[in-house]
């Protein structure tokens, strides 16, 4: 299918091939009809990554702590991949889209095929010929409303939120400052509440415009307007200024306070500079809100992505009543759109829409709009290479499902390495398949996990989703007797783990799971070191994780599993490498905070115990400082010690003696776990972590689990 991109070394949109997005839960799929630039959104989108990293660094500044964090903690090398890799890959663009549903998910009840619908958010109703929307982001189109209405929904949305903070009563005096798109939108919106609007803004076409659609005064900015908002309001002043304006100039809010009669509201809806004068604003006592873009829900996972609605008599305007009430209005024929289209482009030509809001072609525009034809057909398949380009020797045939930032950047350049032949690559957005296939030389991209797993020519199945998706793609692929790598964790549930184990005991393909600190060569090291003991071992792991929102999909139970079974396994599986010898039993306690914004369970102590008689602690804490190294392993056995830092370093002691290990850059073992996953898959031999060192490591999370509910030390079956 046809979607809009954005390339993130050129900054430039073009129009691009990708696969039909996959149905997923709680979503619809949805077949565009016409969707809506937001030109002042996307164009600043666009611009700034057009700079380059220089001025990209110079205004998210947030980023470089991060990158030199990164450099830090895990080298330069590793940084420099992680960069390349963000920098690699293509950008959807648009947020506000109306079209026909054409797929509903299982758990979806108010949509059904064919409806006509609105569509709204970043990701999700972008400019792409079908979408996959959450159903909380959908919304049903008025009969008498078109397509191109329709697709003003979000747009609208953002409006009527910057209205309903300005608290408008009827009769008072707003101004408006910025007569774009949404500023139009809200100059409609105030009268509409029985309001009297001044607009402003630079362009004297956009000022009309507004007078047209009911303003009662506008003007072009000027010197004076701040005395001519003066007599329009008898000398009192505006009850309230809302800015629509997109601008890095801190003279909008200075405007908006100068107009502003005492005890008088502001309202930010637009981008724009925000130095805040303090004399006007105290003087007057003024408030000051920033609208949230279309209202309540908004940036909330649970609500946007999870479907999980605000009950309508305690948050009675929510993003997606905002924008039913927005369509509702329009189909009153209380708002008009239609005079705010200035241009349409069908998809084909949208890199033309983008070259006139980038001002290339010096021609004024406001409502561009592109549209689709939705009976055409489109393709869930996208062909990245020649049929004619030849297979390699190597007998390795790689489909992967899921291509997060890890997959590509720690798993398939070693997979290359190989010398693999790169068959199919599937996501459920299509985007990111198309994006990392092309640039690992795989032969196609999809959405469906399906075609990857039924592709008769491959023979070993990377998957790298989302924790809750591993189990059961793991188990597909295992049917069909192909060999499986799946990074970790294996399963997020007890019953997901028993029908993963019982298809892979009964079947011809190998099961791997990416525990890879043990294939590190320090981790090697330390193993030799002990190799010889004939007395249990006592490892003190310290993990420094650093905080992750509750809001984010790791820790979701259904979704992510939780940061134990997520991460802490990779813990359990070191400690069983080096003791060779199975978890027996568990004991857990978790730091516990009074934030309901803190997960207790990100801060645990957990101690384990050995079937040899070694035993183990983790420190697993989300308090610490961000630049403290991230992993220390502290390994006491037979009157030796190893302390091994992060992966880079290591210290020996022994017979009163110390010696230092260092590697030119962090190594945590992906490397030489995939070299060593190839290898057993051409030599035949046993996978590289036996099943039931697999089973142990995901039973100890869920122990650690149940410990830390009861309380208690739980014996792991």
């Amino acid at each position: 299918m046809k979607q809009v991109l954005q390339n993130r070394k050129t900054g430039r949109p073009f129009v691009g091939d990708v696969p039909v997005p996959a149905l997923q839960k709680g979503r619809v799929l949805v077949r565009s009809v016409a969707s809506l630039i937001s030109a002042g959104t996307e164009r600043a989108s666009v611009e700034l990554v057009s700079k380059g990293l220089v001025q990209e660094a110079r205004q998210r500044p947030d980023l470089v702590k991060a990158v030199v964090a990164k450099v830090k903690s895990e080298g330069l090398l590793n940084t420099i991949g992680a960069v390349r890799e963000k920098m690699a890959a293509s950008q959807a663009l648009g947020y506000s889209a109306a079209g026909i549903v054409i797929e509903v998910a299982n758990d979806v009840a108010e949509f059904h095929i064919g409806d006509r619908v609105a569509c709204a958010g970043v990701g999700y109703a972008s400019h792409a010929e079908v979408l996959s929307v959450p159903k909380n982001l959908c919304v049903h189109l008025p009969e008498n409303v078109s397509f191109d209405e329709g697709a003003f929904g979000t747009l609208g949305a953002i409006a009527l939120q910057g209205v309903r903070l300005a608290n408008p009563t009827l009769g008072e005096s707003i101004v408006v400052v910025g007569l774009g798109l949404v500023g139009q939108l809200t100059v409609q919106l105030l009268k509409a509440n029985g309001c009297r609007v001044f607009g402003l803004d630079l362009d004297a076409a956009r000022v009309k415009l507004a007078l047209e659609l009911g303003a009662d005064r506008a003007t072009v900015s000027s010197d004076e307007v701040a005395k001519e908002i003066s007599t329009w309001t008898t000398g009192h002043g505006a009850d309230a200024v809302l800015i629509t304006a997109a601008t890095d100039s801190n003279q909008p809010v200075e405007l908006a306070a100068a107009v502003s009669r005492l005890k008088g509201r502001v309202v930010v809806v637009g981008m724009t500079g925000m130095d805040i004068p303090r004399a006007p604003f105290f003087s007057r006592e003024l408030s000051l809100t920033i609208s949230m873009s279309y209202g309540p829900g908004r940036y909330d996972p649970d609500y946007e992505e999870r479907g999980n609605d605000y009950p309508l008599p305690y948050v009675r305007w929510t993003e997606k009543r905002n924008i039913e009430s927005f369509l509702d209005l329009i189909s009153q024929r209380r708002v008009n759109v239609e005079k705010l289209i200035s241009h349409r482009f069908p998809i084909d030509d949208a890199d033309r829409a983008y070259q006139l809001i980038a001002g290339d072609t010096e021609q004024p525009y406001l409502g561009v709009v592109l549209n689709y034809d939705p009976n055409r057909e489109v393709a869930g398949r996208v062909d990245l290479r020649s049929a004619a380009t030849p297979r390699k020797e190597n007998g390795l045939t790689v489909g992967v499902i899921g291509a997060g930032g890890y997959v590509p950047a720690m798993l398939l350049p070693h997979f290359k390495t190989e010398n693999v032949n790169f068959q199919s690559i599937a996501t459920a957005s299509g985007l990111s398949a198309n994006d990392v296939g092309k640039r690992f030389g795989f032969a196609y991209a999809v959405s469906s996990a399906d075609e990857v797993i039924n592709d008769s020519s491959v023979n070993l199945v990377v998957i790298g989703t989302r924790h809750d998706q591993h189990a059961e793609f793991t188990t597909k692929a295992l049917e069909q007797g192909k060999n499986v790598f799946v990074e970790k964790p294996l399963a997020v549930s007890e019953g997901q783990l028993t029908k993963v184990l019982t298809v892979a005991m009964n079947s011809s393909g190998l099961l791997m799971v990416g525990f890879n600190r043990r294939f590190s060569p320090l981790a090697l090291q330390a193993k030799e070191f002990f190799a010889a003991r004939t007395s249990p071992l006592s490892i003190v792991y310290r993990v420094n994780a650093g905080r992750i929102p509750k809001q984010h999909w790791i820790q979701d139970t259904e979704q992510g599993g939780g940061r134990i079974v997520g991460e802490v396994c990779h813990f359990v599986d070191f400690m069983q490498f080096l003791t060779d010898a199975a978890p027996v039993s568990v004991f857990a306690e978790a730091v516990r905070g009074k934030s309901d914004q803190i997960v207790d369970a990100d801060s645990v102590l957990v101690t384990l115990r050995f079937a040899d008689g070694s035993n183990g602690s983790i420190a697993y804490l989300s308090e610490g400082d961000k630049s403290l190294a991230k992993e220390r392993i502290e390994i006491f056995g037979a009157g030796r010690s190893f302390v091994l830092d992060d992966f880079i370093r290591a210290t020996k002691y022994k017979n009163g003696r110390e010696e230092q290990v260092n590697l030119r850059a962090q190594d945590k073992g992906q490397r030489d776990q995939v070299r060593a996953v190839c290898a057993t898959l051409l030599s035949g031999g046993p996978p590289p972590i036996s099943l039931a060192e697999l089973a142990a490591t995901t039973r100890t999370t869920f122990a650690i689990l149940e410990s830390l509910r009861t309380r208690e030390r739980v014996e792991i079956q």
